[in-house]
């Protein structure tokens, strides 16, 4: 008899910019799907010349180029998770969201707005589009303090701030939302909700400076964790355990901050 075919994985599209060090974006994006057991697949959105040192520049993409991949990888392959990153401008966020709007599947939208060494990646008059058009097409939004203190206008500095905060990005029409308070000193934790069930994740802070990459990372894993069937507290779990193995992994590269370790667990 002949041999089964092997099944396919999960297939996760991610929707974002391009990191040329590697560390962040869809680069970041394909390296965690790939780890964790999904089929990773792409929509680019800008380019940016990037480094360990910081962002250099950034071109994005025509809408025409962002909607013609998404038709192509969705209307032949299919997906079963969704994950969006950097989409630099009103016409682009509007863009996504419009292809987004009957997918049928799990969106991850990670709110990009400044890169981890304090790189402007969204357009300030985007900000609008995020919370009208894209957001209420999430199954988890999950933004850190400083997009949450964007999109909301509260500036966490403790938990009860990220409850707060929370419960406005949730009135943005998200199902979820998972703010991210690894800003905060301490703990690294992180607040998910869907304004009934609360959820606190704790995890001990690595003093390890090489963290590019983390938000990218971190949505890359729930996406996975959504095309497998988890339900979403299981799917945020699972992201924050594999990136804080990531973290505490990271590594030296170039003369800046270096990037978190996607294959931390088959070196481990």
């Amino acid at each position: 008899m002949p041999a089964n075919k092997p099944t396919a994985p999960p297939r996760v599209l991610t929707i974002a910019g391009s990191d040329s060090g590697g560390g962040a974006g869809i680069q970041a994006d394909l390296k965690t799907m790939l780890a964790l057991g999904a089929h990773g697949m792409s929509v680019l959105t800008a380019v940016t010349a990037q480094n360990s040192l910081g962002v250099q520049g950034a071109w994005e993409l025509p809408a025409e180029a962002v909607r013609a991949q998404y038709r192509s990888v969705v209307d032949d392959i299919g997906v079963q998770a969704v994950k969006t990153g950097m989409l630099a401008s009103p016409l682009l966020v509007e863009t996504v969201a419009e292809l987004l709007s009957d997918v049928g599947a799990p969106v991850v939208v990670d709110p990009v707005s400044v890169s981890k060494h304090g790189d402007r990646l969204l357009a300030d008059d985007a900000l609008d589009a995020v919370r009208t058009a894209l957001l209420p097409l999430a199954t988890v939004a999950t933004p850190n303090l400083d997009e949450t203190a964007e999109l909301t206008g509260i500036k966490a500095t403790g938990e009860r701030d990220m409850c707060r905060a929370a419960e406005q990005l949730l009135s943005y029409g998200p199902r979820w939302v998972l703010v991210k308070g690894g800003h905060l000193p301490g703990e690294a934790v992180d607040l998910l909700t869907d304004g009934t069930e609360q959820h606190w994740f704790r995890a001990p802070r690595h003093d390890n400076r090489h963290t590019h990459g983390t938000g990218c990372t971190l949505a890359s894993a729930i996406a996975v964790g959504l095309a497998q069937g988890r339900a979403v507290p299981e799917a945020v779990r699972l992201a924050k355990e594999y990136v804080t193995g990531a973290i505490a992994a990271g590594f030296a590269l170039g003369a800046g901050l270096g990037p978190v370790d996607h294959g931390w667990r088959t070196r481990a």
